[in-house]
């Protein structure tokens, strides 16, 4: 686990070369084809010395959700543990990682009326506004999302709408499959930048990179494919958002390129809010200079807790 740009994908493809591991990809953007230089997906070359799972599973205009997660996953998981390998689930969605732990909890099914009625909110005021009504019925889940993740926003409203309860509510209600932990051990690795100025400067000059590869021109072949909008979960991905607008004249390259910056920042700023209360983790230096060494302590950790 780790915040975006700490390196988890390096480490795991070292990993591959000392020890029978199969990759899983544990990343909601990744999922998705055609969406390859924004998510900084491992490249051809990348994957074809460690093959990733999980990786270009469905169509951009399709939403994928945690519970299709933790159903592939567990497939992914058992086929490996059946061929007699490791699985080693690599990435930075951080609630796929911990419902996939503490299982899915029993929440009602979607009421299509109030989503409706909710998207219809939100078309007239706008995402931001209906994240200060979620925050005042449940300010702990609101304070995990940006406010205009409209998917989870909604989704939140719908529960409270609907039952009464909320979002917080029902994740901390008994979870209906722990299957995971019930049947595995889970050794919990995490890459954690030892200072928080080296991340920002690594996103900066990787979000830049991904500019002169091509991502203008990537989100470009997504938006004039027709059938796909700014709201859908796959266009919601950090860095997908900031270029869409600004192909739709939202604002300028340069104030594309602020946004496009802010918004991965703020993403690792969340993904480390996450790990700093998680339980079970063995810590390693997200640096430059530790990257070597990461790979030692980290088959030295695997050794002493017998993973071979």
């Amino acid at each position: 686990m780790g915040p975006t740009a700490s390196g988890k994908t390096h480490l795991a493809i070292e990993l591959v070369k000392h020890l029978p591991v199969d990759i899983i990809s544990v990343d909601s953007a990744l999922v998705y084809r055609d969406m390859n230089i924004g998510t900084a997906k491992p490249t051809a070359q990348e994957q074809a010395l460690a093959p990733h799972r999980l990786i270009d599973i469905c169509d951009p205009a399709q939403p994928y959700s945690v519970a299709d997660f933790c159903r592939d996953a567990r497939a992914e998981i058992e086929q490996s543990v059946a061929q007699g390998r490791i699985p080693l689930l690599v990435g930075g969605t951080m609630m796929y990682f911990k419902t996939l732990l503490e299982g899915l909890s029993d929440m009602p099914a979607t009421d299509s009326a109030i989503r409706e009625q909710i998207y219809q909110e939100a078309a007239e005021k706008g995402w931001p506004e209906l994240h200060k009504q979620l925050q005042a019925v449940d300010p702990k889940y609101a304070a995990e999302l940006h406010p205009n993740h409209s998917h989870r926003i909604g989704r939140a409203l719908e529960l409270y709408r609907m039952s009464g309860k909320s979002m917080s509510h029902f994740r901390q209600a008994s979870p209906n499959d722990r299957w995971f932990t019930q049947t595995y051990r889970p050794i919990q690795l995490a890459l954690i930048p030892p200072e928080r100025s080296v991340l920002h400067e690594r996103i900066e000059k990787r979000f830049l990179a991904m500019l002169k590869l091509g991502f203008v021109e990537e989100v470009r072949a997504l938006l004039e494919r027709g059938d796909l909008h700014s709201d859908l979960p796959a266009m919601r991905s950090v860095g997908y958002r900031q270029v869409w607008d600004y192909l739709a004249q939202a604002y300028d390259y340069e104030t594309m390129i602020d946004k496009g910056v802010a918004a991965t920042r703020q993403l690792a700023k969340r993904q480390l809010t996450w790990l700093r209360g998680w339980d079970d983790l063995f810590e390693l230096p997200a640096d430059e200079a530790s990257m070597q060494k990461n790979l030692e302590k980290t088959l030295k950790f695997l050794k002493k807790e017998s993973i071979y």
